[in-house]
């Protein structure tokens, strides 16, 4: 897709589309995951699979971030045409995904207990969480693999061919999820198997696809190598962004701890309504790799009146469909909670928390979508910092200062919007400042 050119909202939508149902679909899988456990398994191997979210995501969700610069580095050769930078950017991304997918085994399988522990994961849940951590962490490789080969896929802006690939392999997720947890009684050993297995199968995909490839981008596994200026620059953008990722996930463990204290069935209740989220959040992340791909192009470009055209319209997007969306979630959630569970407690838990955080959306949206954004101009330090104090020192104080006081589910979970808000806050400010330096009125300085 030729990004640099041309009216702007078309192609945002049609880059938009496969991403956002690559990503519906890739949560749809997800979701199979908890549907087949907790109908087939109970309650609490529903709530062992929910209490491991943020402890995965603390550690997936810095490499995955890493996988954005690459993505904007890409981008930018692309955009200015350069071939050599693109074909040096392509085999260093791909190796680095090897090397941190080795890492995450080890790391993974290391810190799953006492990790779990240190949250105060209740001792009908824990058995099963470490378990499903152990197997699951086992397909990181797979899961690098995949993120970054994607990743430099939507930097020439090609977001069809990840969605026929996670199509395939969620079905195979799907099938093998039915055979190893209904007829096998593998519990959450066989989720965290067939999810595993589906890994394997969308990374093996999307190599071939860049292995195959006839443009600049093109894959050969034999010339894989780290180029060493390809590396800063990917690190420089990719570890903000994964450093990020990973105070917002400390943030969230804190908060997921404190939910915790309130039994299994509310963990059950949280873990389902999370999942819901998740199907609203999709349209954000997507929105975010959108505006990340594009500016990053029109900056190598040199089309810089189009980097401000892309940012207010990313904003705008995510701010109408993700606030919609959050709220279809909460009109329609005692028939979307009751796919995960039979039990009425746990949906009643599921509804207080989708009537708290994702009527509020639409702000997670335009806060995620800001520093995204920034990051694609070039400044990815300041997401960072703002992320820092906004997300995490909020939530923090909220969980240690104001939940104690008015000990409830709805004040505990109030801790993600006035997170939310206040971020948003800081990044206008942010906005305004990274304004001042740009070389001229809508470029900033790298």
């Amino acid at each position: 897709m030729d990004m640099c050119s041309g009216p702007l909202f078309g192609k945002l939508v049609r880059f938009l589309v496969p991403l956002i149902l690559s990503g519906v679909l890739q949560l749809a899988f997800n979701a199979a995951d908890m549907i087949v456990v907790g109908r087939f398994t109970g309650s609490e191997a529903l709530a062992a699979v929910g209490a491991t979210t943020f402890l995965i995501n603390l550690q997936v969700n810095l490499f995955i971030g890493i996988s954005v610069g690459a993505n904007v580095i890409a981008a930018r050769y692309f955009g200015a045409k350069s071939d050599k930078d693109i074909f040096e950017t392509v085999h260093t991304a791909v190796l680095m995904a090897v090397i941190g997918g080795i890492l995450m085994i080890l790391v993974g399988n290391l810190v799953a207990k006492p990790v779990l522990g240190w949250m105060g994961t209740p001792d009908d849940v824990i058995e099963g969480a470490v378990l499903y951590i152990r197997i699951y962490f086992c397909g990181m490789p797979a899961l690098m693999l995949y993120n970054f080969g994607a990743a430099l896929l939507r930097a020439v802006g090609d977001t069809k061919r990840p969605l026929y690939f996670l199509t395939f392999a969620g079905v195979v997720n799907v099938c093998f999820n039915l055979f190893f947890v209904v007829i096998l009684h593998m519990g959450v050993a066989g989720v965290a198997l067939a999810t595993v297995i589906s890994q394997v199968i969308s990374a093996a995909l999307v190599l071939y696809c860049l292995c195959r490839s006839e443009g600049v981008y093109r894959l050969y596994f034999q010339k894989l190598h780290i180029y060493t200026d390809k590396l800063w620059a990917i690190l420089k953008v990719g570890l903000s962004a994964g450093f990020q990722s990973v105070l917002f996930n400390v943030a969230n463990i804190m908060v997921q701890s404190s939910v915790n204290t309130f039994g299994s069935l509310v963990m059950a209740g949280n873990t389902a309504a999370n999942n819901i989220e998740g199907f609203v959040y999709v349209t954000i992340s997507s929105t975010s790799q959108a505006s990340i791909s594009f500016i990053s192009q029109n900056m190598g470009a040199k089309q810089y009146k189009r980097v401000k055209t892309v940012f207010k319209e990313c904003i705008l997007i995510t701010a109408v469909v993700a606030g919609g969306l959050g709220t279809a979630a909460y009109v329609f959630s005692p028939w979307l909670l009751r796919l995960y569970t039979s039990d009425p407690r746990v949906i009643a838990y599921g509804i207080t928390r989708l009537g708290v955080v994702a009527l509020s959306y639409g702000l997670n949206g335009v806060q995620d979508v800001m520093a995204s954004s920034f990051r694609g101009m070039g400044s990815p330090v300041m997401p960072m910092i703002v992320s820092l104090t906004g997300i995490c020192f909020t939530r923090i104080f909220w969980v240690l200062v104001v939940f104690p006081i008015w000990h409830t589910r709805s004040v505990l979970y109030m801790a993600y919007p006035v997170s939310w808000g206040v971020t948003i806050m800081m990044n206008l400010v942010c906005y305004f400042v990274i304004k001042k330096k740009w070389l001229d009125p809508y470029i900033v300085k790298a």
